[in-house]
């Protein structure tokens, strides 16, 4: 063997371990819009408890839709042609829906507020089946709950309304749930739409003119992640938004009940990082959450003039003064 040729079969010898040292896992993140902090600092919490940080072990291909479903498709089909691990869908399971339907190879984790099974994503919340699983906080299943303690907290109330984006998945559901509870607590129930932040000028004063007494937010990445605007427009429009989450009380919600959504993105990060150590989707069963709670905010109510009963305080997990 001539020298330069034995120079250079050494330096690849040594190079070669060196490059497999350094390769690293990719995840794709497919998303209805930009993660708010909320949902991408516990995410990214999930991912390091599992072992896995960004640019250290870890790089992440970022494609989201800009709060547009019609982009989601194309997307979903660009991550899977890319070498990606495992994919990250998040934001309705309309992104999770596309990624499934481009592979059937690719793991992929879903972060929403829906039931899976119903929406079509696993065989059961024990057994997923598949190539899909990941954390649902059900959000859609607890409208009747919010309304009973809005009834609660301002009897004299007798409209409220129902905020959905009809071109959201999650509406139906919720619209459903929503006028059995109207019924059984003597209220009249206003279904007031919205599918893009610039419509919610027009859904307020429509709530205006019905003059509802408060306004339900229902689950959908379009209120979830407006970044507070939705709820500081209902405070100008004097109309009292009821939330979904905790993290969105602080904004501007009178307030919310249901389980920590934090929480739920945080436990997504964890089963990606079990995936890329190996576990099958199939395998782990669809992360639920198992505590719900009341959160209050006091400053809302006295801007508003609403005397919030002291047993509901009492109540509360949560008080905001």
């Amino acid at each position: 063997m001539r020298r330069r040729d034995f120079i250079v079969l050494m330096a690849l010898s040594i190079a070669w371990p060196a490059a497999a040292q350094t390769e690293q896992p990719t995840l794709g993140m497919l998303s209805f819009s930009e993660l708010a902090d909320w949902a991408n600092t516990p995410f990214r919490a999930g991912l390091k408890e599992g072992g896995y940080i960004e640019g250290k072990n870890l790089t992440i291909i970022y494609r989201s839709a800009e709060k547009q479903f019609d982009r989601l498709p194309a997307l979903a089909a660009e991550l899977a042609e890319s070498p990606v691990s495992v994919i990250f869908a998040t934001g309705s399971p309309v992104p999770a829906r596309a990624a499934k339907a481009v592979t059937t190879t690719i793991p992929i984790v879903f972060a929403y507020g829906g039931d899976p099974v119903g929406d079509g994503l696993v065989v059961s919340y024990s057994r997923p089946g598949g190539n899909v699983t990941g954390a649902t906080f059900i959000g859609t299943e607890l409208v009747s709950k919010r309304m009973g303690i809005l009834r609660e907290m301002m009897p004299e109330v007798s409209d409220v309304a129902l905020l959905v984006n009809p071109k959201g998945t999650l509406a139906d559901a919720q619209i459903k749930e929503a006028r059995a509870a109207a019924q059984s607590l003597g209220l009249t129930l206003h279904v007031v739409n919205a599918s893009s932040e610039s419509e919610f000028d027009e859904a307020f004063a429509q709530m205006r003119q019905l003059k509802v007494g408060a306004f339900l937010a229902s689950t959908d990445p379009l209120f979830g992640f407006s970044g507070g605007n939705l709820y500081i427009k209902g405070l100008k429009a004097g109309i009292p938004p009821i939330c979904v989450a905790n993290v969105d009380v602080p904004d501007g919600c009178l307030f919310s009940y249901g389980p920590d959504l934090r929480d739920t993105w945080r436990q997504a990060g964890i089963y990606v990082t079990r995936i890329l150590k190996g576990a099958k989707p199939a395998d782990l069963p669809v992360v639920q959450p198992t505590k719900f709670d009341l959160v209050i905010n006091l400053k809302v109510a006295m801007q508003l003039g609403i005397n919030v009963p002291p047993t509901l305080i009492a109540r509360a997990d949560q008080v905001i003064e």
